[in-house]
């Protein structure tokens, strides 16, 4: 009977059982990341975790960034932004030094990217997989003068496992040689160095986008390959709702503006960045400069004008038009100006008068 009743309180008991107590900050680490300058506030923000940690290594990474170019300020900096960098051994940093120092081989270049960026050194202690990606990476073809530039842009590619972009670069080789190509390493790799942001997405997405592009511009194999090496390449990444909710609206905006399908599938090829654009915001542009009195045809010859916001269209189309500029006769390039460029134009025009 005892031991059926204390069955009985331990079964009952378990899923009531009080949650166990958080571990207060410590002290002494606070106190010391004080002294070295660091933001507690905002340490304690990003990963507050690690003040309560018992065992860090705050000196130690100090002293190695120092001995490395780091300023004291700059230290205080990464910690405060990722603290979790004091929880990394000298070994560690050590090894893991070596591996960016035989990508940029310059201990100035790697402080300024630690200071700009401290989770792209910081985020994974896992060195071994960096070492590997980077093997992986120069296989492809990626040369030592390139690799840094990927390393700078997108830092989380490394981290990735390699069998993450072992498989994203097999997908890419696989639509090459679907596609018809010839060199499927050279294709792939055409489209990591112009978007490295598409190793850290699923191949679901990157595939169902695909897809989606080939059937809704019924391109050709040549057409698929030059535009998806090219600035195709940007898109592949997008989320797959968002890709196709702004190819639809984009098309049928279009289609009401009195494009033909051929000549929305030849704005596709040089312009594909139109597709990062929100349906109301690409709505919003199309609608003022065709207000403002600029063919449709105008606008297809010279996408990039859509790069600038509505505001910045209205203005400079009320002031060309004060002005009786004449589109007609030559063109939309002036809309497509930095704001000085334009604005050096537009006093030019002013002073020679209508």
């Amino acid at each position: 009977m005892t031991s059926n009743c204390f069955l009985s309180r331990f079964l009952s008991g378990s899923p009531t059982a009080p949650p166990r107590p958080i571990r207060s900050e410590n002290i002494p680490l606070q106190e010391s990341l004080s002294i070295m300058g660091v933001d507690l506030e905002m340490a304690r923000q990003k990963q507050p975790a690690v003040l309560r940690n018992v065992l860090t290594n705050e000196h130690g990474l100090a002293k190695f960034l120092s001995s490395k170019g780091a300023s004291r300020e700059v230290i205080a900096s990464i910690i405060s932004r990722f603290p979790r960098a004091i929880t990394r051994s000298c070994d560690h940093l050590e090894e893991r030094w070596n591996l960016w120092y035989n990508v940029f081989q310059d201990n100035a270049e790697i402080v300024k990217i630690l200071d700009r960026s401290p989770e792209s050194f910081f985020r994974s202690n896992n060195n071994e997989n960096l070492r590997k990606n980077i093997l992986f990476l120069t296989g492809l073809g990626i040369t030592h003068r390139d690799l840094p530039k990927l390393l700078m842009k997108a830092p989380r590619v490394f981290s990735n496992s390699l069998n993450l972009n072992r498989a994203m670069v097999d997908l890419l080789q696989n639509v090459s040689m679907s596609l018809g190509g010839t060199d499927h390493e050279a294709f792939a790799r055409a489209i990591i160095f112009r978007n490295v942001y598409i190793l850290i997405r699923s191949t679901k997405r990157v595939s169902a986008n695909l897809e989606f592009l080939l059937t809704a511009l019924k391109l050709t194999n040549s057409e698929a390959l030059n535009l998806l090496q090219g600035k195709g390449a940007d898109i592949l990444d997008l989320s797959h709702g968002g890709l196709k909710r702004n190819f639809e609206n984009l098309h049928e905006k279009l289609m009401s503006l009195g494009c033909s399908k051929s000549e929305i599938k030849s704005l596709m090829l040089n312009g594909s960045q139109l597709l990062f654009i929100s349906p109301k915001t690409l709505n919003e542009k199309l609608d003022c400069l065709v207000q403002g009195g600029i063919d449709i045809k105008r606008i297809l010859e010279k996408p990039k004008v859509l790069d600038y916001s509505t505001a910045t269209l209205k203005q400079r189309l009320d002031d060309l038009n004060s002005l009786e500029y004449d589109f007609e006769t030559h063109g939309i390039a002036i809309l497509d100006k930095s704001k000085k460029r334009f604005e050096e134009k537009l006093e030019r025009l002013q002073t020679l008068g209508p």
